[in-house]
């Protein structure tokens, strides 16, 4: 039985593909791969598409050092914009108009180590209006939280938090230093301990291996997490990270099908960089990816709500939320 067919039964059956299987894959035949973790992705989630979209709740002067990030007040990066956080008119707004598209998952992302008691207070009356107006999920990115903010934010209407590892533990400590894997892994503990369900991978291009990846998804595995962004490094002028070369297409088909292994049920959701790929990631969404982040990102233009709802039903997807 060939190594591909061999894993992909396990990842079916078991669901524990090894670190040490996983790397076989990295050399692997790319399109017998590919094809293998659809089959994966087909049985064990249908045809079931994940779409969000995310909305800059507040903006800039993050006092983190995240080597990739144009909001970090370390770096010269051009953000465009600084501002505190959103009322709760304009984020209804922005809700309003996400669920008329029939996006059915709208995300709140905000700068900083973390929102404040009172900014978590302001953020819930905007979630419970919201959910009361619209009925669109609410995921919510407000930083290293402690487990009764979480409970608050959750008995307000949200539904999900989402905590990026970034990379693996190995590696994060050469992308930031201002706050440590262990305090990542620690608020998605917080936010499951809540009832939340959470949301969490990484950026792929900042200097990792493919070991580093792997861990990353692996540790997300460990932690329950069921929805892994997949970001691709958009190399920001002003960051440390400004002459880094994007990944290529193929970069990320492997990556994305080797995650679709070793998390045979997740949502596997591109999401920032996506726009640097030729065809918008249509060929990852054939590799078993089945989610992913549309319209702008934070700080990066991304791609409209209106062409991916036609990519995702001329590749036979249907919109629908997985994993609420």
């Amino acid at each position: 039985m060939c190594m591909i067919k061999k894993l992909k039964e396990k990842a079916l059956s078991t669901g524990d593909v090894s670190r040490e299987e996983a790397l076989l894959l990295a050399s692997a035949p790319l399109e017998e791969l590919s094809e293998a973790a659809e089959e994966i992705r087909r049985e064990k989630c249908g045809q079931g598409f994940d779409l969000c979209t995310i909305v800059n709740g507040k903006c800039g002067r993050c006092p983190e050092d995240c080597k990739y990030c144009a909001q970090s007040a370390h770096y010269q990066a051009k953000c465009t914009e600084a501002y505190g956080l959103l009322p709760t008119e304009k984020l209804l707004e922005g809700a309003r108009r996400e669920a008329a598209q029939g996006v059915l998952r709208y995300s709140i992302v905000t700068s900083g180590r973390k929102l404040s008691d009172y900014e978590v207070e302001q953020a819930c009356e905007s979630i419970r209006a919201i959910r009361e107006e619209t009925g669109i999920q609410v995921c919510v990115s407000f930083g290293l939280l402690k487990e009764e903010q979480f409970k608050k934010i959750k008995e307000a209407g949200a539904s999900r938090v989402h905590c990026n590892l970034e990379s693996s533990a190995r590696f994060f400590p050469q992308i930031c230093t201002t706050h440590t894997y262990e305090d990542k892994i620690n608020t998605l503990k917080a936010a499951k301990r809540a009832g939340l369900s959470v949301c969490s991978g990484g950026i792929l291009g900042l200097g990792e291996t493919m070991e580093d990846r792997i861990d990353m998804v692996l540790t997300a595995r460990e932690l329950g997490v069921k929805s892994v962004p997949v970001n691709l490094l958009n190399p920001i002028p002003g960051t440390p990270l400004e002459n880094r070369k994007p990944l290529t297409n193929e970069e990320a088909r492997r990556c994305v099908a080797i995650f679709r292994f070793l998390i045979p049920d997740a949502s596997i959701r591109l999401a920032g960089g996506r726009g640097l790929l030729g065809d918008k990631g249509e060929l990852c969404f054939k590799s078993g990816a089945n989610a992913a982040i549309s319209g702008d990102m934070l700080t990066t233009a991304g791609i409209t709500v209106e062409t991916d709802m036609e990519l995702v039903r001329n590749l036979g997807f249907e919109v629908r939320l997985y994993d609420v």
